[in-house]
């Protein structure tokens, strides 16, 4: 006997086997997760959700949390598991999975306890998504990236790290605070390490094209009478501030990810301080992922930005690949 469906609806097509051309996978629904779930969503990029995660019960609590606010949102299937297949045709897999940063640890401490989780996440996604673009989030992200691009097998291309796209932004809003201007109108770039040797470009920092050493050419010196170095050491103290006051940080990584997201799936070519290989330039002699420019489209990186760096800068950036080498060189598979 026929039911309400049958009775309301007369099909035109055929029933077929839904496509997503524009699915995105989250790996792990912690705080960083379902912050770059929620914001993926709210920026409507994606035609498909998939959450994963080895803790059920919290997997399908977020994901029907999720779902019974599926009419406030344009994404019309969200999907989750425990098992890798949810995950299969995945454009952009993002990988936020791993042992939670601990209030006075540094990200690279954390280096060997993800490492060995990274070891079965990644062969299952390649295994679902051969032709995915991996995003890297979880900490230390730059080993991190180079030990999925290690274990994927992708080319470098396709394997990014969030990087430094966040800590620019930090350093973005710590000039407007004192600039007394939006953010977005405060230029400067934060490269190297996601993490605390990272560099600060202070002969590229500028307003409006105004390069404001040439107004104050001691900013970002010990010699500086303003004091502008405390910008960036803010920025590095910034994720331990935040641990410190509610435990985790969550809300800042999961907008930058959503950002980058957006660049990859409408072919931006916008211009991002992610993580990516580094060896041969600026001196760096190692296969290190480091923050530079990066152009990204739906190729992933497509090109990298040649910064005119300092002698100093470039110093501190070398130094910064090495101390990620210095631990990098003795992970255990």
């Amino acid at each position: 006997m026929a039911g309400v469906k049958e009775h309301l609806i007369k099909h035109v097509l055929k029933e077929e086997a839904p496509v997503s051309n524009n699915k995105i996978t989250v790996v792990g629904v912690g705080a960083v997760g379902m912050a770059c779930a929620i914001s993926v969503l709210l920026k409507e990029l994606t035609d498909e959700l998939a959450l994963v995660d080895v803790i059920e019960d919290k997997l399908q609590g977020e994901t029907l949390d999720l779902l019974h606010g599926s009419l406030f949102l344009h994404t019309p299937k969200i999907v989750s598991g425990k098992d890798y297949s949810v995950t299969a045709n995945s454009r952009l897999v993002v990988v936020t999975a791993g042992a939670r940063q601990q209030e006075g640890e540094s990200r690279l401490n954390l280096v060997q306890r993800n490492v060995n989780i990274f070891k079965f996440i990644i062969p299952n996604i390649v295994k679902y998504s051969p032709n995915c673009i991996l995003l890297v989030v979880s900490n230390p992200v730059d080993i991190l990236t180079y030990v999925a691009w290690k274990l994927s097998g992708l080319p470098k291309n396709r394997v990014i790290g969030s990087g430094c796209n966040l800590d620019s932004a930090r350093f973005r809003y710590e000039m407007s605070q004192i600039l007394g201007i939006h953010s977005s109108s405060c230029h400067g770039w934060v490269i190297g390490e996601h993490g605390d040797s990272s560099v600060a470009v202070w002969s590229g920092v500028n307003v409006a094209g105004v390069c404001l050493k040439t107004l104050n050419p001691e900013m970002g010196t010990d010699n500086d009478p303003e004091h502008w170095k405390k910008v960036h050491k803010q920025v590095i103290n910034s994720a331990y501030e935040v641990i410190k006051l509610k435990g985790y940080t969550s809300w800042a990584i999961g907008l930058s990810v959503a950002d980058l997201a957006l660049s990859i799936f409408k072919n931006l070519k916008k211009v991002h301080p992610v993580s990516t290989l580094v060896n041969g330039m600026h001196g760096v002699t190692n296969d290190v992922f480091l923050s530079v420019p990066c152009v990204l489209g739906n190729a992933g990186i497509s090109d990298v930005v040649n910064m005119i760096l300092k002698p100093d800068e470039e110093q501190q950036l070398q130094k910064s690949a090495e101390t990620l080498w210095s631990v990098q060189k003795d992970i255990q598979y």
